[in-house]
């Protein structure tokens, strides 16, 4: 008697239809928080028309003045910490001698001091910065 023996063969098989719903569920949350996710110091820009500057391929140096007339570097390093104008006048020098041709601008609030703003304006000149601009945003209609 010979007894044949039936050998069943290993379907593997993975079923990716959950991983792709994971995948789309995490998609939907980045879209959702990423708008939110904006960095910098919160200042309320003046409203004015105008012209955008032409974008550079790096990213600007900003530097933000509150209404109050603290002053932000916006770097991975000093992010969120209010610094003097000679601390910033340090800073900026450091960074525009490892890349001269950075475009430098200046978030301030709508309700700050002409004053502030020239000051910081000054400091920026001297520490080598040739062309500073100014960040506003378009009016509401």
């Amino acid at each position: 008697m010979t007894s044949r023996r039936r050998r069943r063969t290993l379907l593997s098989e993975i079923n990716v239809v959950p991983y792709i719903d994971v995948m789309l569920v995490l998609l939907v949350v980045f879209m959702i928080a990423a708008p939110l996710m904006v960095q910098g110091v919160l200042v309320n820009l003046p409203e004015t028309l105008s012209e955008p500057l032409p974008r550079e391929k790096n990213d600007p140096l900003i530097i933000s003045i509150k209404s109050e007339g603290t002053f932000f570097l916006e770097t991975q390093a000093t992010k969120n910490i209010p610094l003097g104008l000679d601390e910033i006048s340090i800073q900026v020098e450091k960074i525009l001698k490892a890349n001269p041709s950075l475009q430098v601008v200046v978030r301030g609030d709508g309700g700050v001091k002409y004053q502030k703003v020239m000051e910081l304006m000054s400091v920026l000149q001297a520490s080598g910065a040739e062309d500073v601009g100014l960040i506003t945003q378009p009016p509401s209609s």
